[in-house]
């Protein structure tokens, strides 16, 4: 008899930019993304839902200070560090986000809470207030690598547009554009994804992150996007949702991502995107130099970091 069980499916990234430096950088990166699937693998094979396991997902990358979110978040020009983060219920199309939040640990645990709020999007002062409605402990992301970085731009007045999406700077070169994602299909055929930054880096105080809205984020019964690289070219071309749409509207996972990339190119965008179908498709596309991504497609592990340089998109077709 049939349990109406399906294999899990899993992908993660930790953002998107320019050239890693050779194959340490790789290597460390790759790290860090499989310790992550490794584990949220493991919870989605012992049932854990789609939603949950997103949350998992988002707060291991959010610890790793080698990513540009929670730990490790870049600071904006005045030299504090504002994050952002959302999170979206496929299942029920439920989208929920904090904007430009300070001193808490894992951003995506108050778009955890907000899924079951009447106010499902709060900026900067009203996340503070649900931080201490939640009695969340104040925690200082910073690391000292990151003051360094933040300190260098200071005395070159500014003068770079992207901090860098690694931290470890010998690993990677002017990579830029730094986000972290998850996306899952669950045991029961449930979509979910979540998506946190800490910013561009050095921006204007006040600039709001796609990481918080649709364009950036999106997931319904048929898909679950995430998306990181320069946020403004995500939300002009709502890529998120736009990618979700095409599916929903019948086009195949693979295909929605090749037209969504190849408008995208004409425009000179310059981003990248994680997804998965509800038939258990997992693709990814980047317009950006390098998408420091990693999955698991039911049967193995594999990663993006050996993709080549320009515009390209790619699937791991391993039907439910």
């Amino acid at each position: 008899m049939s349990t109406g069980l399906i294999q899990p499916k899993l992908i993660i990234h930790g953002g998107a930019g320019s050239s890693l430096k050779g194959k340490a950088g790789a290597d460390a990166v790759r790290r860090s993304l499989y310790a992550v699937i490794t584990e949220v693998y493991e919870l989605l094979l012992a049932g854990t839902d789609a939603k949950s396991a997103v949350i998992r997902g988002c707060q291991l990358l959010e610890d790793d200070p080698r990513f540009n979110a929670g730990t490790g978040s870049v600071l904006q020009s005045d030299g504090q560090i504002r994050m952002s983060a959302s999170l979206m219920d496929g299942t029920q199309q439920r989208f929920s986000g904090v904007i430009n939040v300070s001193r808490v640990k894992n951003p995506i645990e108050l778009a955890e809470f907000l899924q079951t709020s009447d106010d499902r999007v709060l900026s900067d002062i009203g996340a503070l207030e649900l931080m201490r409605e939640l009695q969340l402990p104040y925690y200082d992301p910073l690391t000292k690598i990151r003051l360094q970085e933040w300190i260098l731009e200071r005395e070159g007045n500014f003068d770079k547009a992207m901090a860098g999406v690694v931290a470890e700077r010998e690993l990677v070169s002017e990579a830029g554009r730094g986000t972290i994602g998850v996306v899952v299909l669950d045991s029961h055929g449930r979509l979910a994804t979540g998506t946190s930054t800490g910013g561009k880096g050095f921006e204007r105080i006040g600039r709001v992150s796609d990481s918080a809205m649709p364009a950036g984020n999106y997931a319904n019964a048929h898909a679950a996007i995430s998306c990181t690289g320069i946020g403004e070219d995500i939300i002009e071309e709502c890529l998120a949702a736009r990618i979700v749409v095409r599916v929903t509207d019948g086009m195949p996972l693979l295909k929605a991502f090749e037209c969504s990339f190849q408008e995208a190119h004409s425009r000179k965008r310059d981003f990248g995107a994680i997804g998965i179908a509800a038939d258990g498709t997992i693709a990814w596309g980047k317009t950006s130099e390098v998408l420091l991504a990693a999955y698991h497609d039911g049967e193995k592990m594999g990663d993006t970091l050996e993709m080549g340089p320009g515009t390209q998109t790619q699937c791991r077709v391993s039907l439910v």
